[in-house]
């Protein structure tokens, strides 16, 4: 995602060179290969990058990771304010999805440096929708900045922005109520293809049923998945990556009073599909927790093949 993010803003930047950092230099030069010299620079530090780049924006795996980045961030740029080597206003936005009190941590964090600004600003959509430039961002924080990161992500990154305020919280928490909605239709999709089986309909029925009955880009290609056992994560979304949403959003739900039991059934049953010994795939989609409600249904977990049933047409 943060690749396909950079590339586009890379192309629609009205002053490049983008500047660029990866833990992996060779994925930063991969991007500079692709859209060419002129319009990526490589960095060698996210603190050096900070200090160079007027608007930052960050795309992390983990609240950990982000903590980390952002602590060597503010760290830089302490410095750079002692020693008077910079007073342009800069502003930070984190696309990435954490919990929503580590994006008060940052605020605070970087509010303490003049002229810096923070904006959470998760954003929705499939890698496909990345590639495209067709996401949605949820963006939250002091308001200038948002009108102006606004105007760089739309239309190169995002397609739409949703305008949560001044608390960054907001932002953060959208997001994860967002997926706490995707989530729970991918467990509900499992559940029904599971019973489609189980009852000797087919799951295929069902799959045909969803695209005449909800034409929907989000139910038909969750279901072609669960469908056709397409579980590769490196062509989705990544089941480390669902667990750890699943757990965000069950902690908010229960810091809200507000119970979701279809996300704690999923989060079990990505659990379940983390833990089996065999796996068609070294890193599976999130959509493989259909393997639980399989498993539970004694079918087996990774192969719909295995357990397909026809319909029987009974005579009078």
């Amino acid at each position: 995602m943060g690749y396909l993010m950079a590339r586009n803003l890379a192309r629609h930047i009205e002053h490049p060179p983008l500047l660029v950092y990866n833990r992996s230099r060779a994925k930063s030069e991969k991007l500079q290969q692709e859209v060419g010299e002129s319009k990526v620079k490589i960095i060698d530090t996210p603190g050096e990058l900070a200090s160079l780049a007027d608007i930052t924006f960050t795309s992390l795996g983990s609240d950990d990771v982000v903590r980390s980045i952002y602590h060597d961030i503010a760290q830089t740029l302490e410095g750079t304010n002692r020693t008077g080597t910079t007073d342009r206003p800069k502003i930070f936005v984190d696309t990435s999805t954490v919990y929503p009190k580590l994006t008060v941590e940052v605020d605070r964090l970087l509010s303490k440096l003049s002229h810096v600004h923070f904006v959470s600003g998760p954003v929705f959509g499939p890698p496909a929708a990345a590639d495209k430039g067709t996401l949605i961002s949820a963006l939250a924080g002091h308001y200038r900045s948002k009108k102006e990161v606004a105007y760089i992500l739309v239309p190169a990154v995002s397609r739409k922005v949703i305008d949560l305020g001044g608390n960054v919280e907001k932002a953060a928490a959208m997001k994860l109520i967002g997926n706490s909605f995707i989530l729970g239709a991918i467990e509900l999709i499992a559940e029904t293809q599971t019973l489609a089986d189980k009852a000797g309909v087919g799951a295929e029925q069902l799959d045909a049923f969803i695209g005449d009955m909800f034409p929907v880009p989000l139910l038909v290609n969750y279901s072609k998945k669960m469908l056709n056992d397409s579980f590769d994560g490196n062509q989705g979304f990544h089941l480390e990556g669902g667990l750890k949403d699943a757990n965000h959003i069950l902690q908010l739900s229960q810091d809200s009073n507000s119970p979701m039991p279809i996300i704690t059934l999923a989060r079990d049953h990505l659990l379940t599909a983390r833990a089996q010994e065999e796996k068609p795939y070294p890193s599976l989609d999130w959509s493989a927790l259909i393997s639980g409600n399989r498993l539970a249904a004694g079918l087996d977990a990774f192969d719909h093949r295995k357990h397909q049933h026809k319909v029987e047409k009974v005579e009078d």
